[in-house]
């Protein structure tokens, strides 16, 4: 059986951020060490995992350690990954205090007969499974913006409503380090996509985007590719990205062309930005977004990484 070129690609978010040395060193590092993997023999599905986890460990990135607060000062993150050759797929929304989100997502996958676990269910999972946590440090709210901060004889039902009237408008302003994530290709052909986040800079408790949600931000088919989002999760859901950039591969349609189609749609029809890796099977692969940067990097079989901060 002919061997299929083993590929990997990361992103660590799409939005304004520029790049930063410390995060190309961390994408470069876990491009080289998934690549290592990746030419031992290793699983897609695991060189994702272990990929998202070194970004989710650094706390360079909206994901794991580095997550944002929601606005009553929790973090609540979200995951998924899925292989191609069975479609089979784990993800948790609004699990608290674990580092390791995607290994929730993947143990879900893997021990239950489910896809997707929310909320103190999800995080008393991962707890179950003795997954690492994040040190317990005081419950305090991220400075919020003028508009959102209490003021003097307002309710709090009254506050709540000022923050969901404004969180549109403020979420538009803070398009900044958002989802990390993973696509590969191994040895035996199987592709996999992988995406871990703690959602965005300005959200109301409890809010969930499209990273946790299979066909939006990630999906894999051995059959079509595998795609790994970030960006506006409101705005990836209502396209279902992940899944409708699979389909136009599988028609024939190649990585930078789906993107393309894809993202522009993204912007045409619902106003919004992302970021996306593709990968086909074949071994054909792209990186493109509609923001002004994306953290993203990638390693093919020359084992030379790839790390930039803005692509075409």
């Amino acid at each position: 059986m002919k061997r299929s070129r083993p590929i990997l690609l990361i992103h660590g978010g799409a939005g304004r951020r520029a790049i930063t040395v410390a995060q190309a060193a961390c994408v470069e590092s876990a491009l080289a060490e998934g690549h290592r993997l990746l030419i031992a023999g290793a699983p897609a599905l695991g060189v994702v995992e272990e990929a998202i986890r070194r970004l989710e460990e650094s706390g360079l990135f909206n994901a794991g350690r580095g997550s944002n607060r929601q606005l009553d000062g929790v973090r609540r993150m979200d995951a998924s990954i899925m292989e191609g050759r069975e479609l089979r797929a784990g993800a948790v929304a609004s699990i608290e205090r674990i580092i390791h989100p995607v290994t929730a997502a993947r143990l879900v996958m893997e021990k239950t007969a489910h896809v997707l676990l929310v909320g103190q269910s999800a995080t008393r999972f991962a707890d179950y499974f003795g997954l690492e946590r994040v040190p317990r440090a005081k419950r305090t709210a991220e400075p919020q913006p003028k508009d959102l901060r209490p003021r003097a004889g307002v309710s709090r039902t009254l506050r709540l409503h000022q923050a969901i009237m404004n969180t549109g408008r403020l979420r538009a302003k803070s398009l900044g380090k958002e989802t990390v994530g993973a696509v590969a290709l191994d040895l035996s052909g199987t592709v996999a996509a992988g995406a871990s986040t703690g959602g965005v800079d300005v959200m109301l408790p409890g809010r969930v985007g499209d990273t946790p949600l299979i066909g939006c931000g990630v999906y894999a088919d051995n059959e079509a590719g595998a795609v790994s989002m970030t960006g506006l999760g409101e705005s990836i859901i209502r396209v279902a990205v992940a899944k409708e950039i699979t389909d136009w591969l599988a028609t024939g349609l190649s990585p930078v062309a789906a993107a393309n189609r894809v993202l522009r749609k993204v912007v045409e029809r619902v106003h919004g930005d992302a970021g996306v890796l593709v990968l086909s099977p074949d071994g054909r692969f792209t990186i493109r977004h509609s923001t002004p940067h994306m953290v993203a990097g990638a390693i093919g079989p020359d084992g030379r990484p790839i790390v930039r901060g803005r692509f075409a």
